[in-house]
């Protein structure tokens, strides 16, 4: 069968495109392997799905050229999403950093997009695995297990590699590079840390315990919590400071970046408090994470025993914990995928790809991967509007 625009991908930016695109009279076919649209809609955010975020920027975003994502998303902005969300009458409420949830489900983003779909005529194909994609002179054929579709644009919206169990698979990066295109490495993003096996050991125990803190490597920077896990770290800040972690290096957590415990200690000294070191600082931290960091011979020593030396050393412990990861737990339960298709192969404005006519790129397969808070969703939105405008 012909049609004009083919999206490999019924997930988030695959079905904001079709709209896009379907709103223009375009005829558009979405195919997807799973047999559900938007699975990791559904999942996103606790089942209430994070859509976006009250304050997008780009340096929210990561990707070997900062600038690319400017263009999608200062023409396709959260607030055009809230209007569209606005329209459907979804309730939704802001949670911490300006991120907004679902009131009542996910399914309220899901069953929009499908709605939109709709009235645009878009037809959504499920259960339709591809076998082979060429590209004629002036158009492209794929040929799948439901036979063969032919269109004047392809759009690559696939996903990237997180969460295999949803369904993810390397397939759009396989098109690039089928078609010349550079694919940057790719590695697991928004995504807890193992730790090394004696480290794990020692930590394991405090699983459950949440302490805010800000955890810092040469890139970046984060001020949320972090959750300790049996098998490593976890929580907020953890996730997002992964998308900026290299193998082999080290994170430095400040357990106390509320104040400065050296000049806190000092302080109490000259009060003349009594209290034993394990006493004030079980004031401040979880005591089972204070008794991991600090030896019993430093905690059972009363405060005005302590000289200036060993209170500069436990506050250099305690605001600068450093800890080598030993991994991360991969693809299995990262939330994105950081690389992907090479942005310089794109244009920033269409999401085309530049040495192949007709062939698009959107949302995650591409290196552009968004921080924890909606960003990646507003990233598919932006991303797959603007190439819907050209399709």
């Amino acid at each position: 069968m012909e049609t004009d625009v083919i999206i490999v991908g019924a997930g988030a930016s695959g079905l904001m495109c079709a709209i896009e695109a379907g709103k223009r009279g375009r005829r558009v076919m979405v195919i997807d392997h799973a047999n559900k649209a938007g699975k990791k809609i559904l999942m996103s955010g606790g089942g209430r799905c994070n859509f976006t975020n009250y304050s997008i920027d780009p340096d929210n975003f990561i990707s070997s050229n900062p600038h690319f994502c400017k263009s999608a998303l200062s023409r396709y902005t959260q607030w055009d999403f809230l209007a569209l969300i606005a329209r459907y009458r979804i309730p939704y409420h802001e949670r911490d950093h300006g991120q907004l949830f679902c009131d009542s489900s996910a399914k309220d983003i899901l069953n929009m997009l499908l709605a939109e779909c709709a009235d645009a005529g878009v037809a959504v194909q499920l259960n339709t695995r591809i076998e082979r994609i060429e590209k004629l002179t002036d158009r492209f054929r794929l040929e799948t297990d439901k036979g063969t579709v032919i269109a004047q644009s392809l759009v690559v919206a696939t996903g990237g590699l997180s969460i295999p169990k949803m369904g993810a698979t390397p397939l759009g990066y396989k098109i690039a590079q089928q078609f010349g295109m550079n694919v940057l490495p790719t590695r697991a993003g928004l995504v807890p840390f193992t730790l090394q096996p004696e480290d794990k050991d020692k930590f394991s125990p405090l699983s459950g315990i949440a302490v805010p803190c800000i955890v810092s490597n040469k890139q970046q920077r984060f001020n949320e919590n972090i959750l300790f896990t049996h098998r490593g770290l976890s929580g907020p800040a953890v996730l997002q400071i992964s998308s900026y972690w290299q193998a082999g290096e080290e994170v430095v957590i400040n357990l106390l970046p509320q104040f400065n415990l050296e000049t806190e200690l000092k302080s109490k000294r000259q009060q003349k408090l009594k209290n034993t070191l394990k006493t004030i600082l079980d004031g401040y931290l979880p005591k089972r994470l204070v008794s991991c960091l600090l030896t019993d011979n430093v905690l059972n020593i009363s405060l005005p025993d302590l000289s200036d030396r060993q209170i500069q050393q436990i506050a250099n412990r305690l605001h600068h914990w450093t800890i080598k990861p030993n991994g991360t737990e991969g693809y299995r339960t990262a939330e994105v995928t950081v690389g992907g298709v090479d942005t310089d192969a794109l244009s920033s404005k269409t999401m085309e790809s530049k040495q192949v006519p007709g062939l698009y790129f959107i949302g995650e397969v591409v290196d552009v991967t968004g921080w924890l808070g909606g960003y990646n969703f507003q990233w598919a939105w932006s991303s797959a509007w603007c190439a819907g405008q050209y399709v």
